[in-house]
């Protein structure tokens, strides 16, 4: 019996039209997303890999044996022969140019890395899915002025797109000045077109859609639909590409602190400013650079891995 009466008001009559097929589909959709991801090997890994490095970012600075700026062995840097003291009982990663534990720097830094990388995720995903609205919305339900205002949102996008990545977060950071924030927002404003490209295409597709077209034939207005409707159910891929982007992130803050754009403050240690400071010591001390060169590799990897899982698993051509 249908519980759609004169008296219901229009979101009540939306809601109990669509009602079956939100949980046939939605509820459905995310539910075996979660099954698949559960037996992906990939998606684990990605995960384990993750849950190490938040924990380590976590705990780092109380589980360090040293301090990161204290410079205890600054006298024993060398050893007899003229090279870096390399590992050791006390110093399991040895020490770095200063006298400083490596091992200690290294857990301690990852949560200067993790923040720069979730800081600036969330500036280009909170930027970018505002634009990505308000150009999806146009272009969905403006009318002609709408898709103007689409119209010009998107080419100032593919604008930022065309410029290399790397170079206009350098750009930006070049013009802000050396610091941490500057670091986080010029990685951040690199990732906006990203996020806005993908979320106004998802709002397009679901823009046709039919739980849309019954909205438009209550007379619901189209703001509440763009914001309780569309937008919502738009998010999926927006929400993998989040992912994604930590990788990036990660990737091109520690290349701008290894240009000399990241933290003035070298006592501070960062992965990416670690191995800025390495590099002049390579050929004497190899070992120096590789631990945050390769901890860096890890980290995107587990992202990239666990977004590529997440991806194939929401992906609706690919569901059994």
């Amino acid at each position: 019996m249908s519980l759609i009466t004169p008296n219901t008001s229009k979101i009540d009559r939306l809601a109990a039209l669509t009602a079956k097929t939100e949980s046939t589909t939605g509820a459905s959709l995310w539910r075996e997303a979660m099954r698949r991801l559960r037996h992906n090997k990939m998606a684990i890994i990605g995960a384990v890999v993750i849950g190490l490095f938040v924990l380590i970012a976590v705990i780092g600075p109380w589980i360090a044996p040293y301090g990161p700026a204290e410079q205890t062995w600054r006298g024993e840097v060398f050893s007899n022969r003229g090279q870096f003291v390399g590992a050791r009982g006390e110093n399991w990663f040895g020490l770095d140019h200063l006298g400083r534990d490596v091992f200690s720097r290294m857990l301690v830094g990852a949560r200067q890395t993790l923040l720069v990388g979730v800081v600036s995720m969330l500036i280009g995903l909170i930027a970018g899915a505002v634009i990505g609205t308000v150009s999806g919305a146009a272009a969905t339900l403006g009318g002609r002025a709408g898709a103007r205002l689409d119209d010009v949102i998107m080419r100032f996008t593919d604008i930022m797109l065309a410029l290399p990545s790397l170079l206009l977060a350098v750009s930006i950071a070049a013009v802000m000045g050396q610091s941490l924030s500057t670091v986080m927002i010029a990685v951040g404003v690199v990732q906006v077109p990203v996020f806005a490209r993908l979320l106004r295409g998802s709002m397009l597709a679901q823009g046709s859609a039919d739980y849309v077209l019954a909205a438009r034939s209550l007379g619901i207005r189209k703001r509440r639909i763009v914001l309780t409707q569309i937008m919502p159910n738009s998010l999926s891929p927006v929400i993998v590409q989040a992912t994604l982007s930590l990788a990036t992130a990660i990737i091109e803050a520690a290349a701008l602190s290894y240009l000399g754009l990241g933290n003035p403050d070298p006592a501070v240690p960062e992965w990416g400013v670690m191995l800025s400071q390495a590099q002049r010591f390579f050929d004497n001390a190899p070992m120096m650079s590789m631990y945050p060169a390769v901890a860096i590799i890890i980290t995107a990897l587990g992202f990239t891995l666990l977004g590529e899982a997440m991806r194939e698993a929401l992906d609706p051509k690919l569901r059994g």
